[in-house]
């Protein structure tokens, strides 16, 4: 069990949340396999507090969901605290984890995500912010190592958010110029544990497997794992994770008739979500690759798919694969998802001078792209 605030945790086990993705419908499959904390896709703070629209939609939670977790991105510390209290006190979430992991170069060419960390004081602003004003909800943090590894934060802001009341810390071990490539750095974790020993440090980084969650924590000795590209087509995923930390052997090797049914439904489910089976069919095509992934699937079988306009017609289209086909193993195991390094981070001019310079991005830092 990890304790996460007022939360107990089991399995110690976190959807991570990202953009377009991780809504009602895909968080509904995820919790019917396994435990956990599911959270939303990310909001911004700025978005919250002027009451957009479209930020309430993504912040729905369906009526079994418990506890309700949110993801909150914000670079000002008074609009998070704004944005904090406005959670506590109109009761939009039990949880409320704040993003310092977002590597997207319009972001961060603004100061904004896995560049913020590098001010120190202002990381401290908002953290203490965000505490004082969340009304006892439990506060945690996702960051990156850093911007590069000559520029690396996250043991100062792992103390930092010890010091601060931060409920718990997860870390992407990558740094932002790895962008999703390369291999995550799970010493670096090892570390971050070793550094702030009294609260829980969430592990996160190539979990492609259950197992890999057991190997993660056996290595590192962090108290949890935070999973995202890892379950992309593969909901299943957190029953394994359960059986894993239960010590239970049992893992899933669904058929693709297994995969298409489970496919189906969430397409289904996601058309509900978007009071739209003409747009939730859309919205469901990026799913479909990560879906099939492994499989024995004909490159005009999946361009069909992936063009399908209703419900209908994506079924007839599943019906003609073979639903005996096996579990192809590793070939639907292993990564999935963007990846590759970048060149550079982008940030704005001179922001590498002065570490404990206050500085206050612009609110063109809180660009709702989800990341971490």
């Amino acid at each position: 069990m990890v304790k996460i605030g007022t939360l107990d945790v089991w399995p110690p086990v976190v959807l991570a949340p990202m953009a377009g993705i991780t809504n009602i419908a895909f968080r509904t499959l995820c919790r019917e396999q396994g435990g956990g904390l599911f959270v939303c896709e990310m909001i911004t703070s700025r978005a919250l507090v002027e009451r957009n629209p479209l930020t309430f939609e993504m912040i729905r939670f369906g009526p079994h969901e418990r506890p309700r977790s949110l993801q909150l991105y914000g670079v000002d510390p008074a609009i998070i605290g704004k944005a904090a209290r406005m959670i506590a006190e109109e009761d939009l979430a039990d949880h409320i984890d704040l993003n310092f992991g977002c590597p997207v170069p319009k972001v961060t060419r603004r100061g904004g995500g896995s560049a913020l960390p590098y001010k120190r004081r202002l990381l401290r602003a908002i953290l203490r912010e965000a505490v004082t004003n969340a009304g006892g909800l439990p506060v945690t943090m996702k960051m990156r190592k850093g911007i590069d590894d000559d520029h690396l934060t996250y043991l100062d802001a792992g103390r930092i958010a010890a010091e601060e009341g931060i409920a718990a810390i997860a870390l992407h071990a990558r740094t932002a110029k790895q962008h999703y490539g390369g291999a995550a750095d799970w010493d670096a974790i090892k570390r971050l544990k070793d550094a702030v020993p009294d609260i829980p440090v969430l592990g996160n980084g190539d979990i492609w497997t259950a197992d890999d969650a057991l190997r993660m924590v056996a290595h590192t000795g962090c108290d949890g794992v935070v999973v995202g590209r890892g379950c992309l087509g593969r909901p299943w995923l957190f029953r394994d994770l359960e059986n894993a930390f239960n010590g239970s052997p049992d893992r899933a090797r669904p058929t693709l008739g297994d995969v298409t049914r489970t496919l189906l439904r969430h397409a289904e489910l996601l058309c509900e979500v978007i009071g739209s089976e003409r747009y939730g069919v859309a919205d469901f095509r990026k799913h479909i690759g990560w879906y099939l992934k492994g499989f024995v699937v004909g490159a005009e079988t999946r361009r069909v798919l992936a063009l399908s306009t209703s419900l209908a017609e994506l079924e007839d289209h599943l019906a003609e694969l073979d639903p005996a086909q096996p579990w192809p193993g590793e070939a639907a195991d292993g990564p999935r998802g963007k990846s590759g390094e970048r060149q550079k981070v982008l940030l704005p001019h001179g922001w590498l001078d002065d570490p404990d310079e206050l500085a206050i991005p612009s609110p063109d830092a809180e660009d709702p792209t989800s990341g971490g």
